[in-house]
């Protein structure tokens, strides 16, 4: 949570490593997320007074409302959802409870919680981990148990669960010769050095499907967790796998973290995490205004809304790690608004949006500065991709120019998609280099403007033809 420190100018400044444009929507949304932390060094009464600005993007889809909110998540450390509007309907009709976008929240903080705990064990639970791995690359013989008492061992198992401990089934004691204690020793050693990592062992573990097995997706929605009740009933059911030294070593230190934590703290933390740094982004909210569909649709589309409200208002939402108080979660609302407008939301849903930011549509340069500027820039993106079949692609800047008109021309005599035209430009343009890639063994090539035109110039030209190509 330190990451919530940063200045809106530091904000702003990592968002324009990934977003292009949108100064508005980027300085806003710092400004809200700095006023977080400035609350959080308020005494208790005070931070209970102060309520989070919540926002509303508005702007046509591709033009970077998803990617600032998603980078800001990422900048800050804070949990993050992104939920569509048009997915919940009131009660009565078919759809997700509003209430489960606050429980997919605490489910991700949940699990930053752990990571985070996990990292601070990582070096006791290192250790652990050899000390098994060692054990499983060089098993000793077990000792028979001639006391085995099947009907006694049931009964440990089952006083054990009267006295709220989790039930353990009795184990073979192991018989340590002095080759195997020689042999356990070089390995160690080995593993020190790194010298086996890519040594087959076979391991014991958790089968995974055993809790999705367990999921029952409108028992969550209630709060309520079938895989632990079931838990605590059944054993866990484990299952053998073959693999790597390297793999099977994160597997056991990921056993032995959970060993090493306590999930009761992990679970209260993650809860407060949540409340003081969760961000749920509520997409396509204008799909859910009366104005955006035919009049059958209005008493749902409202009921929505009506639904919503007192999650942003601020309300608390049982949850299967315990309850939640939505108050001071920071809501960022986005739509395009095109076939309605902002007004057209209830009022009172109006009213939880005081921020207001409107992304402008993106210009060719825009597009320019989108192919080259940002860390994940599609050019270089490509360049990488075809780079792994020992070819090596360079653009001119011209192509580049021309890449991004073209894309610019379809957004506006087409559907405007944004960005996201981009993708579908450069994926055509560079289809046949994709193609023919690992046959070329290796070589240089470079994408000029004359190659560009020669490669796609011509379906542009074709308004029919760019319909459904580009």
């Amino acid at each position: 949570m330190d990451a919530i420190n940063k200045t809106p100018k530091e904000i702003v400044a990592l968002l324009d490593q990934y977003v292009i444009g949108q100064d508005e929507a980027k300085k806003a949304i710092a400004i809200a997320l700095r006023n977080r932390y400035r609350r959080m060094q308020l005494d208790a009464d005070m931070q209970e007074e102060i309520s989070p600005k919540n926002m509303l993007m508005i702007g046509p889809t591709g033009v970077g409302k998803t990617e600032i909110a998603r980078r800001l998540a990422k900048i800050v450390h804070a949990p993050f959802t992104k939920v569509e509007a048009s997915k919940f309907t009131e009660v009565g009709y078919v759809g997700r409870d509003v209430e489960s976008m606050v429980r997919d929240l605490v489910e991700v903080s949940v699990s930053m919680q752990k990571q985070d705990q996990f990292k601070n064990v990582r070096s006791d639970a290192v250790q652990a981990a050899k000390k098994r791995l060692v054990k499983l690359l060089a098993p000793a013989k077990k000792k028979e148990n001639k006391n085995n008492n099947d009907f006694a061992n049931m009964m440990n198992m089952f006083s054990q669960m009267q006295n709220g401990q989790t039930p353990t089934a009795p184990t073979d004691q192991e018989e340590v010769t002095d080759d195997i204690r020689n042999e356990r020793s070089s390995l160690a050693d080995q593993l020190n050095k790194g010298l086996l990592e890519d040594h087959q062992v076979e391991i014991e573990m958790d089968d995974p499907q055993q809790t999705n097995a367990t999921d029952n997706n409108m028992l969550g929605q209630m709060g309520i967790d079938l895989n632990d009740t079931l838990g605590s009933i059944m054993p866990k059911k484990r299952i053998k796998r073959t693999v790597s030294v390297a793999e099977a070593r994160e597997i056991l230190v990921a056993e032995e973290s959970e060993k090493l934590v306590n999930n009761a703290d992990i679970n209260h933390d993650a809860i407060k995490r949540a409340e003081n740094t969760g961000i749920i982004f509520l997409d396509e909210i204008d799909k859910i205004t009366k104005g955006s569909g035919q009049n059958s649709g209005d008493v749902s589309r409202e009921g929505v809304q009506r639904d919503i409200l007192p999650i942003v208002e601020g309300t608390q939402v049982k949850t299967k790690y315990g309850t939640i108080d939505t108050d001071h979660i920071l809501f960022i609302a986005a739509g395009a608004f095109a076939e309605s407008k902002p007004s057209d939301l209830i009022a009172e849903l109006q009213g939880r949006f005081p921020i207001r930011v409107e992304l402008n549509d993106l210009s060719k340069q825009d597009f320019v500065r989108i192919l080259t500027e940002p860390n994940n820039a599609l050019i270089k993106q490509y360049i990488a991709l075809i780079g792994t079949d020992n070819v090596k692609v360079t653009f001119t800047m011209e192509a580049i120019e021309r890449i991004a008109e073209l894309a610019f021309e379809l957004n506006h005599e087409n559907q405007n998609i944004g960005a996201r035209r981009l993708q579908t430009v450069l994926e055509k343009l560079l289809e046949d280099l994709l193609y023919e890639g690992p046959d070329m063994g290796t070589g240089d090539v470079t994408i000029t403007e004359n190659y560009v035109n020669d490669k796609i110039g011509d379906i542009v030209q074709n308004k029919d033809l760019s319909r459904y190509i580009l």
